[in-house]
């Protein structure tokens, strides 16, 4: 669940980088030519060094940016996706069939806990196919697993319609409509493919970063100086750019995961119980200016805000039998 480290994203995250590793094992000599480029920029004149350096960083932002841009049909936001939605599918299945195959984990087969996680999944996934995100819920290869794991509280919807449910967060969702506020909010992580947009956003700041070291390291600055200077532009992307935009994920995965519960038939207001009592579990927050998430308090707003919205659908909607999620620790 994304109040905790998530999982799955950083699964995927692995997965896509043993990918770009093997890739660059396979393509080592790329390093002595950059370094070959950039000692040629050494030796040019600074007034055509500094043009080329102007538009070698254009250019490569721009076959970067021109790759794929999208806007979300629910926020309306402008999104940055580098990364093909095939590939990204891929990625999501090889994943989740790590997870399942891992040793460590213990796939639950106890009806009493399997039972009421995929009574919540097939609803939720009902309202995705029929959703503004439709054609991607529809190609998906919907599959649902349940962890057991009673000391992690924590679920995950992976590219390609991979979830998985950990034991550990059953004392946080309480029951049925509380799971659903998770499942509909992870769900929506990998239907607005928040995962691609974080690694697009990575590479055009990786862009920006090198564009910036080729700069400093050819116009003569002390090469300490310009170390520093770079690991400051780093940060600064860090706080400014990709922070920003993963808590934007966050409220967005909120607020769209709110209706798709709703929808499914799950009281909406049971959203803002299961924060509450992840705030009284998770103790001290780090300050939301320095946090990939929102703070409790910021979500719990969020959620009062986009209420009405929501209990709209869910009055509209067939009603959901809501049962109590079992006890961790039961067999």
């Amino acid at each position: 669940m994304s109040g905790f480290p998530h999982l799955g994203f950083m699964l995927w995250i692995r997965t896509l980088l043993a990918a770009i590793f093997r890739a660059k094992r396979q393509s080592d000599h790329a390093n002595d030519r950059t370094c070959q480029v950039i000692e040629r920029e050494r030796n040019m004149p600074m007034g055509r060094r500094t043009k080329h350096i102007f538009w070698l960083v254009a250019l490569c932002s721009l076959a970067v940016h021109i790759s794929g841009c999208s806007t979300n049909p629910y926020t309306g936001r402008w999104q940055f996706l580098a990364i093909p939605e095939g590939y990204e599918t891929s990625l999501g299945e090889q994943s989740y069939a790590q997870v399942l195959h891992d040793p460590k984990n213990k796939i639950s087969t106890n009806p009493r806990e399997v039972d009421p996680v995929r009574r919540v999944a097939d609803r939720i996934i009902e309202v995705a196919k029929r959703s503004k995100y439709a054609e991607l819920a529809n190609s998906y290869k919907w599959e649902v697993s349940v962890i057991k794991n009673d000391k992690t509280a924590n679920a995950f919807a992976l590219p390609g319609g991979k979830i998985a449910v950990y034991t550990g967060l059953f004392p946080v969702a309480k029951s049925e409509a509380g799971l659903a506020a998770v499942m509909g909010h992870e769900v929506v992580h990998a239907l607005a493919r928040h995962g691609g947009e974080r690694m697009s956003q990575g590479i055009t700041t990786q862009v920006a970063l090198i564009g910036a070291a080729i700069g400093l390291s050819t116009s003569g600055v002390d090469p300490v100086a310009g170390g520093m200077a770079t690991q400051a532009l780093g940060l600064g992307a860090q706080v400014g750019v990709l922070l920003p935009f993963s808590r934007k994920h966050e409220s967005e995965a909120d607020y769209i995961g709110l209706l798709f519960a709703a929808e499914a038939g799950y009281d909406p207001e049971e959203a803002v119980r299961v924060w509450e009592r992840m705030e009284t579990m998770s103790g001290q927050q780090p300050s939301e200016f320095l946090s990939t998430h929102p703070s409790h308090g910021t979500r719990i707003q969020q959620l009062t805000e986009w209420m009405p919205e929501a209990l709209a659908l869910y009055e509209a909607a067939p009603k959901a039998t809501v049962s109590d999620l079992p006890p961790i620790g039961s067999r």
